[in-house]
């Protein structure tokens, strides 16, 4: 039996706008309709990485150290950092997270030696802060990051992401549009799109094993 050999298929911003029209029974037929479609879209993203649909813009990234300063901006595209190291002489040493109130309250913040510990202060401007605080300047921490998706800006532009993704992206789509555009429509197009990120998001998960790491009491020292 022949087969096509490809394996190039792809949507641009259009098609995936034309998809989600068809699916609410109406038509493209306004340049507002085609504006309106992409805020949907982008918005459609920004929900996706709130819920943590994106392992594949995880990104590996670096920050070299500076003695005795335990605080480092991060790039704004970073949504959250899932892992820390800190490379001394050719080895890794893994840092242990901490919440917000966590770090608040140890009680010392200058103190200085290997980083153990961090926290990652979501501003709009991501801040890294490590503790202890480097004691050297030739020690370099790597991260994880869970950056942002490109947004879909352009109508002619594909879209960053996987292959197995698309018909999630597609439902999702028609169901916004149809909040505004197909009342009619909703309920069945939302139940699609709940069943494809279900779907997706099983495809998206970390396989690896769930570690539990013992929490610090700095009261101890």
């Amino acid at each position: 039996m022949a087969t096509s050999g490809s394996k190039d298929f792809e949507l641009d911003v259009a098609e995936y706008v034309e998809e989600a029209f068809e699916r609410c029974g109406i038509e493209v037929r306004t340049g507002y309709d085609i504006k309106t479609a992409r805020r949907s879209l982008n918005l459609l993203l920004a929900d996706w990485a709130n819920r943590g649909l994106n392992q594949w813009t995880i990104k590996q990234r670096s920050v070299a150290m500076v003695a005795a300063d335990g605080e480092y901006e991060l790039a704004a595209d970073v949504i959250d950092v899932l892992s820390v190291v800190v490379r001394r002489d050719g080895t890794d040493y893994s840092l242990d997270r901490l919440s917000r109130n966590e770090y608040i309250t140890i009680p010392n913040k200058t103190t200085q030696g290997r980083p153990n510990q961090f926290f990652l202060d979501r501003q709009v401007t991501p801040n890294l802060k490590l503790w202890p605080v480097p004691s050297n300047s030739t020690d370099v921490v790597y991260y994880d990051a869970l950056t942002r998706m490109d947004d879909a800006d352009g109508y002619t532009n594909t879209m960053d992401l996987p292959f197995r993704f698309y018909p999630c992206l597609a439902a999702g789509l028609a169901y916004y549009i149809s909040l505004k555009k197909a009342p009619n429509r909703v309920q069945i197009l939302k139940t699609v799109y709940e069943e494809e990120f279900e779907r997706a998001a099983v495809e998206d998960r970390d396989r690896s094993s769930f570690n539990v790491v013992p929490k610090h009491d700095y009261r101890l020292g």
